[in-house]
C-alpha cells in the first residue's frame, strides 16, 4: 500500500506523514521513508508540514490510508521498531541543525525576522523550558540504554529529538527578537552546537544499546551526554540578561582578586573621606541589589541593565573597602576588613547566580526565596563591614543598617506565592505577637534614649527594632502564603526529590574553592580554608544523594544517585590526599598534582548537578487562586504599611539622636509610632480573622445542616408513607453511589483530623472535600430509602445516614475550634479524637447496613469495588516499615486464605440449597480478601528476597480477580436462582478461586518453605491432640476395647521405638531452626509423621489393656497427648526462631520448649514401662500428672493473653472439680491403693488444667480491672501450687507409708480449700457488685421493676408513632383533643417509666442500707415484701400498657373516652400502690425516696391531665351533638320510648360493672401482703 501511495502521487508524501502520524502509525511512516527516502521530507511525523494546507493531497492520502486496518504488530516488528526510531530521531536532529545553519545565514544577511506571536519574553521562557525538557529526555535515554532495551531506547531517542525541535524553535525566536547581530550569532551558534552534540549522543546511544554492559561504550556515552549538557548551559547563557549577569559575575570575580594581595598600597585619602566614600558605596550597592531582585522578575533588558549597574557598584564598593583596609596600620584589623570584603564578594556572586536562575526559569520553586535570602545576605555583610569600619556618632550606623535591612526584607511582601520558612500558621501568629511586643519595647526605648541622649542604648534599641521588624515581615509573608494556599481552589506546592539550587550552590562554592586552590598567589592558610569548603559541600551533596536514593522509586535514578555520590566521594578523597601533601611540602610539583586532582571532582559535581536538575525531581510550585490572593491582601497590606512607617520612624529617630531639641520632629516620630502600632494591630486582627480553614469550615457546616434538614424531611415523609420512589435511577446505582460516597468520606476522616490537629493550611481543602461528598450521599440515601419496600429498613437507612451527617457536623465544629493549631487546649484535642471515633463508628454502621442490603438484594457492585480497591492498594507506593516479621504475616495469611477456601465451598453448597444466603457469604469473602490483601503488602516487603515478595503480591492479586468474578456470579445467581447456566458459571468460578487459594499458599510456602511447613505441622499436631481427647472420652466411658486377644506387650516395643525416633526428629528440628528453610521444612514434616505414628501405636496399646481398666488407658493416652502438646509448642517456637540470631529471645524460648519435649517423651517411656506393673503404675501416673501440672502452670504464668475470654461463672464452675479432686487425693493417700492413685492422677490433671485455663480466660475479660486480674492470677497460681504440694505429699506416702505422713494430708487439703475460697472471692470481685443470687426475691423484684420500665418505654414509643385519625366533618377543637390525648398519654408513659426506675433505685438503696438483705436472712418477711413490690410494679406496667392501647383506640375511633378515663385512673391507682409498697421499709428523707415521690407525683399529674382532657372532650361532644326531634306524633313517641329504654339498659350495665369491679378488688386484696392491706385501710 505504501509503495502504491508513493507511485500514485509523490507530492502527497508530506501529507502522508501527517495522516499516518495522526493514526498513530509512525512505524509506517518510517517504512515509507526507508522505501523512498528521496520522496519524503526528513522531518519526523507531526513536524512542520509544508503541504499541510493542500486539501487535495490530504483527501487523496486519507482515501488510501483510511481503509487500512492494522492489527497489533507481532513482537518481531516491535523489536525492529527500536532501530527505526533511532534513525528517525537522527534524521530529525540533522534537519534541525540544517534549519539553524539557514537561520544563521539569514541573520548574517539581516533577514532573520521573528514569526507572528514571537516576543523576546515568550521565546526566552520557551528556551528555558525546552532546555529542561531536553535534559530530562537525555536522562531518560541514558536510563534506557543502561537497561539495554533497543525498543525503549528508540522511543527515548525520539523524545530527545522532539524536545530539541522545541529548543531549536525557541533559539531561532530569541535570535530573531535580538537587535544585536553578535548576540544573534552567538545564540544560533550555541543552538547548532547543541544539535551537533545531540546527534553524537544519539549515534553513541545506538552503538551502546547494541553492546549492553560494555563499560567503554557506557563511558563514551556519559562523556557525550556531558558535552550536550554543557552546550545547553552555554545556550541558556546566550539569553539577553543571562550574558550580562555572567559578565557581572566575572566582574565581581576579577575585582575580588585584589583581595588576595598580601599588602595594600598606603591610602592617599583621610579616614573621614574613606569612611564617607565607603558609606556612599554601601548605600549604592544595597540599592543595586534590591533593583537586581526586582529586575530578575521583569524583562531580560531590565536584568541586563541592573546586573551591569550591580557590577559597577560592587567595583566601586570594593575600591572603597580596599581604601578603608589601607587606612588600618594594624595587620589584624586589615585582615578582618579583607575577610568581610570577601564575604560580601561571595554573597554578591550568590545573588547574581540566584537572579540568573530565576530569570531563566521564573516558575521554578524556591528560587524567589533564595533570591530574597541572597539579597539579605549581601545587606547583612555590608552592615557587618560598615559597623566594623566606620566611626560615627553612636546610633547612626545602627539606623543605616536597619534601613538597609528593611529595604531588603520588603521584597518578601511583593508577591508571597512561595513558602518563606517552615513555620505553621499559628507559629507565624505567635511570632507576630512576640515580635510585636519586642518592637513595642524597642520603640519606647528609641524615643526615651533619644530624648535623654543615651546614644549607645539608642543604638541597641534600633537594632532590636530592626530584628523584630524583619521577624514580623517574615511571619506575615509566610502567613499570607499559607492563607492563599489553604483556599480550596489553590494548589499547595509539592516538595521535590531534591533541591536543584542546593546542588547549583554547592557546585559554585566547590568551583570557587578549587580555583583558589590552583591560584599561584594562594597562601597555605587559604589552601586549608578552600579544602574545608570543598569537604563541607561534597559531604552535604553525598548525604543529599543518599536520601534521594532512598526516597525515589525509580530504579535508574536510585542507581544514578548512588553512583554519582560515589564518584564525588572518591574524587574528594583523592583531592584531600593531594592537599595534605601540599600542606606538608608547599612546592610547585604538589600544587600541580592538586590542580590535576580538582578536574575529576569538578567534573563529578557538574555531572551530579546536571542530573539533579532533571525536572522529574523538581519541586512543584504552589498555584494560588484569585480567591486565595484576595484573602492574602489584608495581611500583606498591613505588613507593608508597618514597614513603611517603621522606615520613617527610624529615619526620624536618626536625626533626633543627633538633635533631640527639635519639637516638629518629635511630633513626626509620634505619628510614625502610632501608624506602626495600628498596622500591627490590624495585622494581628487580619491574621486571626483569616486563619486558614475557618471560612471553609463554616461553609461545610452550612452544607451539612442543609443535608440534615433534607434527611429530616424525607424521614417525616417516610413515616407518613408519602416518600415517593425515584424512578430515574436503579436501586443498585443508588447503593453504589452511597457506598462510593461513604468510602470517600471514610478516607477523609483522618486527613481532616490531622489537618485540624496541626496542619492549618490543609484544613480548608480537606473539609471542603469532605463536605462535597455529603450532598450526593444524602440524595442517594433518600432515593434508596424511597425504593425500599420495608418501612423499618427505610427508617434505618435514613437514621444511619443522618447519624453520619451529625457525627461529621460534630467533627467539623471541633475541627474548626482546633483550627490546625497544635497548641490548642487539651480538651479540644480530646473532643476532636472523640468526634473522629464517633464518625468512624457511624461510617462502619452505615457501610455494614449498605453491604447487608446490597448482598441481600444480589447487588454486588460495592463488594467488587472493595476487592478491586484492595488489589490496587498492593501496587501503591511504599508503605512504612512493617512492624512484624515475615513469619507473622505468613501465619495470618495462611489462616485467612484457608477461611476463603471454606467460604467458597459454602457458596457452592448454598448455590444449590439456598441461593438467598449467597449475598452474606459474598460479603464474608470480600472482607476476608480485604484482610488478606492488607497482610500481603508487608509480607512481600519482609520476604526473603524481592522476587518472592512480588510473586506473593501477584498471586494475591490473581486471587482477588477470581474473588471479584465469583462475587459477581453470586449476585447474578441471587437475582435468578433457577438459572442453571449461572449456577454452572458460579461453580466454575469457585473452582478457580480454590485453585488460586492453593497458589497463594504455595507462594507463601516458597517465601519461607520451612516456616510454612511449621504452620502446616502445627495444624496437624492440633488435629492429633483433638483425636487423642476423643480417645480419652471413649476410654473414660469404658468403651475402648481390645481387638482380638492382643496384649500390651505386643505394642510396647513399637511405642518405645517410635518415641526414640521422635526424640531424634526433635533434635534435627531444633538444629535446623536457624539453618536453611529447606532443611527446616524436612525436619517439620518428619516430626509430624513420627508423632502421628506414635499416637496410633499408643492408642492400640491402650486398647490392648482392655476396657476393664479405663484409668490406666487414660494415663497412657494422656502421656502421649503431653508429648503431642510439647511438640506443637516446639514447632511454634521453631517457627518464631527461624532465621533469628543466637542471642534472640525466640531462640532461648526454643531451647526451653526442646527441654519440655524431652521431659515429656521420657515421661511417656517411663509410663509405658510401668503400665503393666501393678505395684508402680499408680505412682508413675501421679509423677506424670505432677509434671503436667507444672507445665500447665508455666503456661498460666506467662504474660501471653489467652486465645479467648470467658465469664466468672465458668471459672467458678471449674473450681468445683478441684474440691472433688482434693477429696480423691486425700483418700488415695490414706488407702495407698494403685487404682485410687491412678484415678486421682487422671482427675487431678483434668481439674487443675481446666481451672487454670478458666481462671486466665476470666481474668483477661475486657471488663475486669487490672488489680482484680492480678489478684485472680495470683490466687490461681497459689491454688495450683497448693494442690501440687498435696500430690507430692501423696507420692511421698506411696513410697513410704507412715501414720504421721497420712495425718499431714488434712493440712495440705485445708490449704487447697482456702485457696479455692480465695479464688471464688476473686471471681466475685470480677463480677463486681452485681454478684447476686438469682433466686433472691429482692433480685426478682429489681428485675421485675426494670422489666416494667422497659415495657412502659416500649408502650411510650408505640404512642409516639401514633397520629390522630382524620375526621374531616368535625371542628378543629376535636382534632386538638386527640393531640391532647396523645400528649397526655405520652407524658403518663414517660412519668411511669421514671417512677419504676426510681422504685428500682429505692429498692437498691434499701438493700445497701441493710433494711432488706441482699441474700435475706429473714427470707419469709423480706420475700413477702418483695412480692408486694413485684406485683405493684407489674400492675403499673400493665395499667400503662392498657392506657396506651385505650389512647390508640380512642384516636383511631374504636373506643370511648370513658375507657380512656378509666385506664388513666387505673394508672394513678397502681402508682399509689407502688409508692405504698416502697414506703413500707424506706427512709422517708432519703434521696431515692424523694425521687420516688417526685416520680409518683408526675404520674398522678399526667393522669389527671388526661382525665380532664377526656372529660372536657366528652362534655364538648355532649354539648355539641343536637337531637333532631321528629315532628309526627307517632314518630315522636317512638323516639321517647327508645331513649328511655336505652337509659334503663345503661343504668343496669353500670350497676353490673360496679359489682364486677368490687369483686375484682376483693379477689386482689386476698393476695396483697399484710403491710399493704394496713396501708390500704389507712
Amino acid at each position: 500500500t505504501a509503495r502504491c501511495l508513493l507511485q500514485q502521487e509523490p507530492c502527497c508524501a508530506a501529507a502522508a506523514c501527517a495522516e499516518l502520524q495522526g493514526k498513530g502509525l509512525g512505524l509506517i511512516w518510517l517504512l515509507l521513508r526507508r522505501l523512498s527516502p528521496s520522496l519524503l521530507p526528513s522531518a519526523a511525523p507531526g513536524g512542520h508540514d509544508p503541504v499541510a494546507g493542500c486539501g487535495l493531497c490530504r483527501s487523496r492520502v486519507g482515501s488510501v490510508v483510511a481503509p487500512l486496518t492494522f492489527p497489533s504488530p507481532p513482537p518481531q516488528a516491535q523489536e525492529a521498531c527500536g532501530p527505526l526510531e533511532i534513525d528517525s530521531a537522527l534524521g530529525l536532529v540533522q534537519s534541525l541543525e540544517r534549519d539553524l545553519q539557514e537561520a544563521k545565514a539569514a541573520a548574517r544577511d539581516g533577514k532573520l525576522k521573528p514569526l507572528p506571536g514571537e516576543t523576546m519574553e515568550k521565546c526566552a521562557q520557551d528556551l528555558g523550558n525546552s532546555t529542561k525538557a531536553v535534559s530530562s529526555a537525555i536522562a531518560h535515554l541514558l536510563g534506557e540504554v543502561a537497561q539495554g532495551n533497543e525498543n525503549y531506547t528508540g522511543i527515548a531517542a525520539r523524545e530527545v529529538a522532539q524536545a530539541l525541535r522545541s529548543l531549536s524553535q525557541a533559539a531561532r525566536g530569541v535570535a530573531a527578537s535580538t537587535p544585536d547581530p553578535q548576540a544573534q550569532s552567538a545564540m544560533l551558534e550555541c543552538a547548532s552546537d547543541v544539535m551537533d552534540k545531540a546527534n553524537n549522543l544519539i549515534e553513541e546511544a545506538r552503538k551502546a544499546v547494541a553492546k549492553p554492559g560494555d563499560p567503554e561504550s557506557q563511558q563514551r556515552l556519559a562523556q557525550v551526554a556531558k558535552a550536550v549538557s554543557q552546550a545547553l548551559s552555554r545556550c541558556v547563557n546566550c539569553l539577553p540578561g543571562q550574558r550580562d549577569v555572567d559578565a557581572a559575575i566575572r566582574m565581581v570575580g576579577d575585582a575580588s582578586k585584589r583581595l588576595l594581595a598580601d599588602s595594600f598600597p598606603p591610602s592617599t585619602k583621610s579616614f573621614q573621606e574613606a569612611q564617607s566614600q565607603l558609606n556612599q558605596a554601601a548605600a549604592g550597592l544595597n540599592q543595586s541589589a534590591n533593583e537586581l531582585v526586582q529586575a530578575s522578575r521583569g524583562t531580560p533588558q531590565d536584568l541586563a541593565k541592573s546586573s551591569g549597574k550591580f557590577g559597577q557598584d560592587f567595583n566601586e564598593f570594593l575600591q572603597a573597602g580596599v581604601e578603608m583596609a589601607s587606612q588600618s596600620p594594624n595587620k589584624e584589623d586589615q585582615a578582618q576588613v579583607v575577610s568581610n570584603l570577601k564575604s560580601i564578594s561571595m554573597s554578591s556572586s550568590k545573588l547574581l547566580l540566584a537572579a540568573k536562575a530565576l530569570s531563566a526559569d521564573p516558575a521554578a520553586p524556591n528560587l524567589k526565596n533564595q533570591l530574597a535570602a541572597a539579597a539579605r545576605a549581601v545587606t547583612d555583610s555590608i552592615n557587618q563591614l560598615i559597623t566594623m569600619c566606620t566611626q560615627q556618632a553612636p546610633g547612626q550606623k545602627e539606623c543605616d543598617n536597619a534601613l538597609r535591612e528593611l529595604e531588603t526584607v520588603k521584597e518578601l511582601l511583593e508577591n508571597p506565592t512561595q513558602t518563606v520558612n517552615d513555620m505553621s500558621y499559628f507559629n507565624c501568629l505567635d511570632s507576630v505577637m512576640e515580635n510585636s511586643k519586642v518592637l513595642g519595647e524597642s520603640m519606647a526605648g528609641i524615643s526615651q534614649n533619644a530624648k535623654n541622649s543615651k546614644l549607645p542604648e539608642f543604638g541597641d534599641s534600633i537594632s532590636a527594632a530592626s530584628k523584630a521588624l524583619c521577624g514580623l515581615t517574615e511571619a506575615a509573608a509566610q502567613a499570607a502564603y499559607l492563607v492563599g494556599v489553604s483556599d480550596p481552589n489553590s494548589q499547595a506546592g509539592q516538595q521535590g526529590l531534591v533541591d536543584p539550587t542546593q546542588f547549583a550552590r554547592a557546585n559554585q562554592a566547590i568551583q570557587m574553592a578549587c580555583q583558589n586552590l590552583v591560584d599561584p598567589a594562594c597562601t597555605q592558610s587559604q589552601v586549608l580554608s578552600a579544602a574545608t569548603i570543598v569537604a563541607k559541600h561534597t559531604s552535604a551533596l553525598c548525604n543529599t544523594c543518599r536520601l534521594a536514593s532512598s526516597r525515589t522509586a525509580n530504579p535508574v535514578a536510585k542507581r544514578q544517585f548512588v553512583q554519582s555520590a560515589k564518584e564525588v566521594a572518591n574524587s574528594t578523597a583523592n583531592l584531600v590526599k593531594t592537599i595534605k601533601a601540599l600542606d606538608g611540602e608547599f612546592n610547585e610539583e604538589n600544587r600541580e598534582r592538586c590542580r590535576a586532582a580538582t578536574a575529576p571532582l569538578i567534573e563529578a559535581v557538574d555531572n551530579l548537578t546536571a542530573f539533579a536538575s532533571n525536572p522529574e525531581f523538581a519541586t512543584v510550585p504552589a498555584q494560588i487562586s484569585p480567591e486565595g490572593r484576595r484573602a492574602m491582601e489584608p495581611i500583606v497590606s498591613s505588613a507593608k504599611t508597618m514597614l513603611e512607617s517603621s522606615a520613617g520612624l527610624i529615619q526620624t529617630a536618626r536625626s533626633l539622636a543627633v538633635n533631640p531639641k527639635d519639637p516638629p520632629q518629635w511630633s513626626v516620630l509620634a505619628g510614625h509610632s502610632r501608624t506602626v502600632s495600628d498596622s500591627i494591630k490590624k495585622l494581628i486582627t487580619n491574621m486571626r480573622d483569616k486563619a486558614p480553614g475557618q471560612r471553609e469550615c463554616d461553609e461545610a457546616i452550612e452544607v451539612l445542616n442543609k443535608c440534615m434538614r433534607e434527611v429530616d424531611q424525607a424521614s417525616l415523609a417516610a413515616i407518613s408513607q408519602q416518600l415517593a420512589p425515584r424512578e430515574d435511577i436503579s436501586q443498585e446505582a443508588l447503593h453504589n453511589q452511597m457506598i462510593t460516597a461513604v468510602q470517600e468520606i471514610s478516607n477523609l476522616i483522618e486527613p481532616v483530623a490531622s489537618a485540624a490537629r496541626a496542619e492549618a493550611s490543609q484544613l480548608g481543602h480537606k473539609v471542603s472535600q469532605m463536605a462535597q461528598y455529603f450532598e450526593p450521599l444524602i440524595m442517594a440515601a433518600i432515593g434508596a430509602a424511597s425504593k425500599t419496600p420495608n418501612h423499618q429498613q427505610q427508617m434505618n437507612l435514613l437514621d444511619q445516614t443522618k447519624t453520619l451527617a451529625e457525627s461529621a457536623l460534630q467533627m467539623l465544629y471541633t475541627a474548626k475550634e482546633a483550627g490546625g493549631n497544635p497548641k490548642q487546649a487539651a480538651h479540644t484535642q480530646e473532643a476532636l479524637e472523640e468526634a473522629v471515633q464517633m464518625m468512624k463508628e457511624a461510617v462502619e454502621d452505615l457501610t455494614t447496613t449498605l453491604n447487608e442490603a446490597a448482598s441481600a438484594a444480589g447487588v454486588v457492585g460495592g463488594m467488587v469495588d472493595s476487592i478491586t480497591q484492595a488489589i490496587n492498594q498492593l501496587d501503591e507506593g511504599p508503605m512504612g516499615e512493617p512492624e512484624g516479621t515475615f513469619v507473622d504475616y505468613q501465619t495470618t495469611m495462611v489462616k485467612t486464605a484457608k477461611a476463603i477456601a471454606v467460604t467458597v465451598q459454602e457458596m457452592v453448597t448454598k448455590s444449590t440449597t439456598n441461593p438467598d444466603e449467597l449475598g452474606i457469604l459474598a460479603n464474608q469473602l470480600t472482607n476476608d480478601y480485604g484482610q488478606l490483601a492488607q497482610e500481603a503488602k508487608p509480607a512481600a516487603l519482609t520476604a526473603e528476597n524481592e522476587e518472592i515478595g512480588s510473586h506473593i503480591k501477584r498471586r494475591v492479586q490473581e486471587l482477588g480477580h477470581g474473588c471479584a468474578a465469583l462475587v459477581t456470579k453470586a449476585g447474578a445467581l441471587q437475582c435468578s436462582p433457577s438459572d442453571a447456566y449461572t449456577k454452572k458459571e458460579l461453580i466454575e468460578s469457585a473452582r478457580k478461586v480454590s485453585e488460586k487459594v492453593s497458589h497463594v499458599l504455595a507462594a507463601l510456602q516458597a517465601g519461607n518453605r520451612g516456616t510454612q511447613a511449621c504452620i502446616t505441622a502445627a495444624s496437624a499436631v492440633s488435629g492429633i491432640i483433638a483425636d487423642l481427647d476423643t480417645t480419652i472420652m471413649f476410654a473414660t466411658a469404658g468403651t475402648l476395647n481390645r481387638e482380638n486377644s492382643e496384649t500390651f506387650a505386643d505394642h510396647r516395643e513399637g511405642i518405645l521405638k517410635t518415641a526414640k525416633a521422635l526424640v531424634e526428629d526433635t533434635k534435627v528440628l531444633v538444629q535446623n531452626a536457624t539453618a536453611s528453610q529447606e532443611k527446616l521444612a524436612q525436619a517439620a514434616q518428619s516430626s509430624v509423621s513420627t508423632i502421628t505414628r506414635l499416637a496410633e501405636v499408643v492408642k492400640l496399646g491402650a486398647a490392648s489393656l482392655g476396657s476393664e481398666d479405663p484409668e490406666t488407658q487414660v494415663v497412657l493416652i494422656n502421656a502421649v497427648k503431653d508429648v503431642a502438646k510439647a511438640l506443637g509448642d516446639l514447632i511454634g517456637a521453631t517457627k518464631a526462631a527461624a532465621g533469628k540470631a543466637g542471642d534472640d529471645p525466640a531462640v532461648y524460648q526454643l531451647k526451653n520448649s526442646a527441654k519440655v519435649m524431652v521431659t515429656n517423651v521420657t515421661s511417656l517411656l517411663k509410663t509405658v514401662k510401668a503400665v503393666e506393673d501393678e505395684a508402680t503404675k499408680g505412682t508413675r501416673a501421679l509423677e506424670a500428672t505432677i509434671e503436667h501440672i507444672r507445665q500447665e502452670l508455666a503456661v498460666f504464668s506467662s504474660p501471653v493473653p489467652p486465645a479467648k475470654v470467658s465469664t466468672p461463672e465458668d471459672f467458678i464452675r471449674m473450681t468445683k472439680g478441684i474440691t472433688m479432686a482434693t477429696a480423691k487425693a486425700v483418700a488415695a493417700g490414706n488407702s495407698c491403693r494403685q487404682e485410687d492413685v491412678i484415678a486421682t492422677a487422671n482427675l487431678s490433671r483434668r481439674a487443675i488444667a481446666d481451672m487454670l485455663r478458666a481462671c486466665k480466660e476470666a481474668a483477661y475479660h475486657p471488663e475486669v480491672s487490672g488489680d482484680v486480674r492480678q489478684r485472680a492470677l495470683r490466687f490461681g497460681k497459689e491454688c495450683a501450687d497448693g494442690y501440687l504440694e498435696l500430690l507430692e505429699h501423696v507420692l511421698v506416702i506411696l513410697q513410704k507409708p507412715t501414720h504421721e505422713l497420712k495425718q499431714q494430708l488434712a493440712g495440705y487439703s485445708k490449704r487447697v480449700a482456702s485457696s479455692v475460697t480465695e479464688l471464688i472471692q476473686a471471681a466475685e470481685a470480677m463480677k463486681g457488685t452485681e454478684w447476686v443470687d438469682p433466686e433472691d426475691p429482692t433480685v426478682i423484684a429489681e428485675n421485675e421493676l426494670l422489666g416494667a420500665a422497659a415495657a412502659i418505654e416500649a408502650a411510650a414509643k408505640k404512642l409516639e408513632q401514633l397520629k390522630p385519625r382524620a375526621k374531616p366533618k368535625q371542628a378543629d377543637e376535636s382534632l386538638n383533643f386527640e393531640e391532647q390525648i396523645l400528649e397526655a398519654a405520652k407524658s403518663i408513659a414517660a412519668a411511669t417509666s421514671a417512677l419504676v426506675k426510681a422504685a428500682s433505685a429505692a429498692q437498691r438503696e434499701l438493700v445497701a442500707q441493710g433494711k432488706v438483705g441482699a441474700i435475706p436472712a429473714n427470707a419469709v418477711d423480706d420475700g413477702q415484701w418483695s412480692q408486694g413490690l413485684i406485683s405493684a410494679a407489674r400492675m403499673v406496667a400493665a395499667a400503662t400498657n392498657n392506657l396506651c392501647e385505650a389512647a390508640n383506640a380512642a384516636v383511631q375511633g374504636h373506643a370511648s373516652e370513658e375507657k380512656l378515663i378509666s385506664s388513666a385512673k387505673q394508672v394513678a391507682a397502681s402508682t399509689a400502690q407502688l409508692l405504698v409498697a416502697c414506703k413500707v421499709k424506706a427512709d422517708h428523707d432519703s434521696e431515692a425516696m424523694k425521687r420516688l415521690q417526685a416520680a409518683g407525683n408526675a404520674v398522678k399529674r399526667a393522669s389527671d391531665n388526661l382525665v380532664k382532657a377526656a372529660q372536657k372532650a366528652a362534655a364538648f361532644q355532649d354539648h355539641d351533638e343536637t337531637v333532631v326531634v321528629k315532628e309526627k306524633m307517632v314518630g315522636g313517641i317512638a323516639q321517647i320510648i327508645a331513649a328511655q329504654e336505652e337509659m334503663l339498659r345503661k343504668e343496669r350495665e353500670l350497676e353490673e360493672a360496679r359489682k364486677k369491679l368490687a369483686m375484682i378488688r376483693q379477689q386482689q386484696y386476698k393476695f396483697l401482703p399484710s403491710e399493704l392491706r394496713d396501708e390500704e385501710q389507712n
